[in-house]
């Protein structure tokens, strides 16, 4: 689909998700690192150096990046962006900052695909998961003609744990999904920690996490909303609920969902949704390199899914369902998966900004 290598850069390359980036970007066919960048006191050192005890993923750090020096986010804005066409931002600083920073590189024409939460409540924001609402990347062009932006913009994605269940959500929007409860059960990483590194959470359970709830309840209203005037309006006929616990789990959001509807599906014709989303949601979602080869995982075992057999489905991509079935206060519960970093993190905004190429919107 794609001949041009586009060059790219990390904001944040740092820490856990900037790491994340790292490694799916490393050998992938559309996408070339040309620039990695985090805060100012870490700017001049080697990637490598940078990292070198608190490198979070599996293998290695890759050879070529291990050996790029970093920049500024704040102080090399110029630099950074006339070596890219597109910056991925996984900083982990103050909001305000951030909104500011990706405004910054907007403003030279480069296209910001965030994965912070900064710009998700500006309504002339795109907040996108590629198989549930790529119409929304139009805003794009809304932005572009606002700002006066040539071929700047900002997409983001959504909060990691919403990940495990609206895509399921959206497969059986058909029946008019109006009240939801979900019980989140998040690993370590999506606090950027790991289990060594955060020993408190040996054999606990933490029943808060700061503003996950909000997140959680409000998110998908703007994700399944519509385009209105160049602005999303969101949802207005669906209510969420959301409890969200921190548990010792290196990796992999787990979510318990009771879901009614307008008009209660039969358990066939959720099977056949389900079926029918994985393949034919979107035109050419399945050829863009970081699509999983279906995009729901259903399982008939009451065991499933799993954290360490499931949150890798997809090449970590994939969202997985399993315990579905009628419910006393619900019509239909299910349980379902995602793996937080990948899907839910960088390997969302990877297939984010793949989308776009694909879309024209990256020159």
């Amino acid at each position: 689909m794609v001949q041009k290598i586009y060059r790219v850069g990390i904001l944040g390359a740092t820490g856990m998700v900037g790491q994340r980036f790292v490694t799916l970007l490393s050998n992938h066919p559309w996408f070339e690192i040309s620039t990695i960048a985090a805060s100012p006191r870490s700017a001049g050192k080697l990637y490598a150096e940078a990292v070198k005890d608190r490198w979070s993923m599996d293998g290695s750090i890759p050879e070529r990046i291990a050996n790029m020096t970093l920049y500024s986010v704040i102080d090399d804005v110029d630099v950074i962006a006339d070596e890219v066409d597109i910056v991925f931002c996984a900083l982990a600083i103050d909001k305000d900052m951030i909104r500011d920073i990706e405004m910054m590189y907007a403003s030279k024409n480069v296209l910001v695909v965030s994965n912070n939460s900064a710009h998700r409540w500006n309504s002339e924001v795109p907040m996108m998961i590629p198989e549930v609402n790529p119409e929304h990347s139009a805003l794009l062009t809304a932005q572009r003609a606002q700002y006066d932006w040539h071929k700047g913009g900002i997409v983001v994605k959504p909060n990691c744990s919403i990940q495990s269940y609206l895509m399921i959500m959206q497969a059986l929007r058909e029946f008019k999904p109006r009240k939801v409860q979900v019980t989140s059960v998040q690993a370590v990483s999506g606090a950027g920690k790991t289990l060594t590194t955060w020993p408190e959470m040996d054999g606990n359970i933490i029943p808060y996490i700061d503003g996950e709830e909000k997140k959680s309840q409000h998110e998908p209203l703007k994700v399944l909303g519509v385009l209105d005037n160049d602005r999303i309006r969101a949802a207005e006929d669906l209510r969420i609920q959301a409890t969200c616990l921190r548990v010792p789990i290196s990796d992999g959001h787990t979510a318990s969902v009771g879901i009614s509807f307008e008009r209660k599906p039969t358990y066939d014709e959720i099977i056949t949704a389900i079926d029918s989303f994985n393949t034919s949601n979107v035109p050419f979602i399945e050829k863009l390199p970081s699509a999983p080869d279906k995009a729901i995982y259903y399982f008939d075992e009451q065991t499933r899914p799993q954290v360490l057999l499931d949150r890798d489905n997809g090449k970590g991509m994939a969202v997985s369902v399993g315990r579905l079935r009628e419910g006393e206060l619900f019509d239909w519960e299910f349980v379902s998966l995602a793996h937080n970093t990948i899907r839910g993190a960088a390997g969302g905004a990877v297939l984010t900004a793949e989308l776009l190429v694909a879309q024209g919107f990256v020159e």
